[in-house]
């Protein structure tokens, strides 16, 4: 048996693994044009034709709505922007309450502290990794206005019960689906399951522009409020004829705009979405076909009716199966292959977990966000405990595994490698214990 590297042996590869990059002539093209006709941008901050846009944003948001089956695709300069212009189309207010999962990205809970509400952080299911209904449940208060559901690694959230659960509260539902371009529960595409859908178009997406978001939704009001929010909406008010104080509610406007030549690079990489889907999906179901000779290794499972995204693979580790820690063994993994750090050289992402339980952040542990006096966490005595989601806690400390050997470029010679890197050291695990 060959020694494994993280004991002092020969790594099982030391050539990077090929560099992730969706671009290509298309886009090229695209922002030359872009660039030659000198309008990098034509949004006007009045009430006048501009407001919306130039033509390759315009034309990208008709796209984006013809393929996803909406009524209103409306571009931002992030994701991020998105779900801020989201909570404040939703009416959110100081003291409102919003429910979002504890394991996800720190923006889709940080939209609520903007707005001065207060982020209730709900558990996990065991086995999707989405916010699980029952726990939900017994987070909704009185204050509670919204939940931010999250379509994690490209699995959609839950839609029946969570939907049915937020009919009866009279809740808005916010579907942050950064990671799920193109997955789908029954004929429907995540990101328009809820009342709100946020898609992402940053540099490590499945497609993107670098940076940048769509925000799409079948309601008019909404949308209408989105866009006012996207463009500094205070200082249209008065042209738009808009006085009643109920309608000025988060009619503070920002500068959530995207760019003539970020919109044209959108455009070409959405009609790249069902290829590129394509090869996450085969890839993904190479390695769970190979990754089931590793007894402490099991995939993800899907949802009845969903079709999965994959922005990454998702594993559950068996500790007990393994005879040790998951990060023990992970480690072992990692040290036969190239740097497996986010953004290390032209690097695939290996890791034990996801992120940091949100709640566990000093945000939340400090209860300090806004001015010395800890607003808006000063209106609420919420409190988050360690333990607060042990489920979420449970997946990251102890079991979960997260990679990216499945993305689009990887070939077959390559995911043979991660294998058998995995297999190395279920072979080798005596050398860990």
């Amino acid at each position: 048996m060959k020694k494994l590297a993280i004991n002092g042996g020969e790594k099982l590869r030391t050539t990077p693994f090929p560099a992730y990059n969706t671009i290509g002539i298309e886009e090229e093209e695209a922002v030359l044009r872009v660039l030659r006709s000198g309008k990098l941008s034509t949004f006007l901050g009045t009430w006048h034709d501009d407001f919306f846009g130039g033509p390759e944003v315009r034309a990208l948001e008709s796209e984006w709505a013809a393929y996803f089956g909406v009524k209103h695709a409306i571009s931002v300069n992030s994701a991020t922007s998105g779900l801020y212009a989201a909570i404040g189309a939703c009416g959110i207010s100081p003291g409102d309450e919003v429910i979002v999962s504890a394991y996800t990205m720190s923006a889709s809970a940080t939209a609520a502290l903007v707005y001065g509400a207060i982020p209730i952080f709900a558990d996990i299911e065991e086995d999707f990794y989405c916010l699980d209904v029952k726990s939900i449940e017994t987070k909704i208060t009185p204050r509670t206005k919204a939940i931010i559901v999250v379509d994690i690694f490209g699995q959609p959230y839950d839609v029946e019960a969570i939907n049915t659960l937020a009919k009866k509260y009279n809740l808005f539902v916010i579907e942050d689906t950064a990671q799920a371009p193109g997955a789908m529960l029954g004929e429907k595409y995540a990101g328009t399951l809820g009342d709100i859908g946020v898609y992402s178009l940053n540099y490590h997406k499945h497609i993107h522009s670098g940076e940048g978001g769509i925000i799409v939704t079948d309601d008019d009001v909404l949308a209408d409020k989105i866009r006012l929010i996207r463009n500094h909406a205070e200082a249209v008010l008065s042209a738009r004829g808009i006085k009643d104080k109920s309608e000025l509610i988060n009619m503070v406007g920002y500068n959530y705009r995207m760019t003539e030549i970020e919109a044209s690079i959108a455009r070409c990489q959405l009609k790249k979405l069902p290829s590129l889907l394509t090869q996450r999906l085969e890839n993904t179901a190479y390695f769970n076909e190979q990754l089931a000779q590793i007894p402490c290794i099991k995939p993800t499972k899907i949802r009845e009716g969903a079709k999965h995204a994959f922005y990454v693979h998702p594993l559950q580790f068996d500790a007990e199966v393994a005879g040790m820690h998951r990060n023990r063994f992970i480690d072992a993994v990692k040290a036969e292959l190239p740097p497996t750090l986010l953004r290390e050289e032209s690097v695939v992402l290996l890791s034990y977990g996801y992120v940091k339980p949100l709640y566990l952040q000093p945000l939340y542990q400090e209860k300090i966000a806004f001015g010395r006096d800890g607003y808006p966490f000063n209106l609420s005595e919420v409190t988050y405990p360690k333990g607060l989601c042990p489920i979420t806690e449970e997946m990251h400390f102890n079991r979960l595994v997260t990679h990216e050997f499945m993305r689009p470029g990887m070939g077959k010679a390559d995911m043979d490698d991660v294998v058998q890197a995995f297999v190395k050291v279920w072979d080798n695990r005596a050398e860990l214990v």
